[in-house]
Formats: C-alpha cells, structure tokens, sequence
C-alpha cells in the first residue's frame, strides 16, 4: 500500500470512528452530553467571527491542550474552510509560543496531518 493510501486510510478511519463513537454517545440520550456537543457544534457557527477564524482559534486551543485528535478535527475542518498552508504555520506558532515547548511533539503531529490533507487534496 502506498504512503498517500495510508494517510487517507488514517484520517478516514479517524472519521469514521469519530461519526460512529458520537453517533452512540449521543445515543443515550443523556442531556448534559447532547446538550454540550450542541455547545460545541454550535460555536463554530459563523457569527461575529467566521467560520476560519473560528476552527484557526479551534487549532491553537487545541494545540495548546496537546489534544491530536482536536488537532486533526480542526485541520481537517481548516482543509475544508480553505485555509492556507501559510496560515495554519501562524497559527501553529501562536500555539506554541502560548503553550511552549512541551507542543513541539503535537506541532510535529500537526505538520505531519496538515501535509497528509494537502496531499489527499491532490489525489
């Protein structure tokens, strides 16, 4: 199996088992989880910041927390707002200024994922 099956083999697998999970957490009906994913969802909603700025403030947040698979919702969802390589790196480095040096193996991560979504874009 080639490197760019592997990278979309990776991230569609990251999807489905974020679908599949949410779909059986929701499931349960339990108000104070439902109600927090709507939060969540519904942050992100264009408002007095758009959707860009938004998943960009998404990205550091998450960086800083050295949370990968918030990084790789959030580049994912930077990929589809077209954000540009040049500023998913300012915005990296917001991140690792505020969080220091104990990002830098995320960041790495970050990189590595933010070229996969390059890549599949041009497959």
């Amino acid at each position: 199996m080639s490197h760019d099956h592997e990278q979309a083999d990776s991230l569609e697998e990251f999807r489905k088992y974020r679908e599949r999970m949410n779909a059986e957490i929701l499931g349960e009906n339990n108000l104070v989880i439902n109600r927090f994913f709507a939060l969540d969802t519904r942050t992100y909603e264009a408002g007095a910041l758009d959707v860009k700025t938004k998943e960009l403030l998404g990205l550091v947040a998450s960086l800083v927390l050295r949370c990968d698979d918030c990084v790789t919702y959030h580049l994912t969802r930077c990929r589809e707002e077209g954000i540009s390589r040049a500023e998913i790196f300012e915005s990296l480095s917001v991140g690792l200024v505020v969080g220091g040096s104990i990002v830098i193996p995320h960041l790495r991560r970050a990189v590595d994922r933010w070229t996969e979504l390059e890549k599949l874009q041009h497959l």
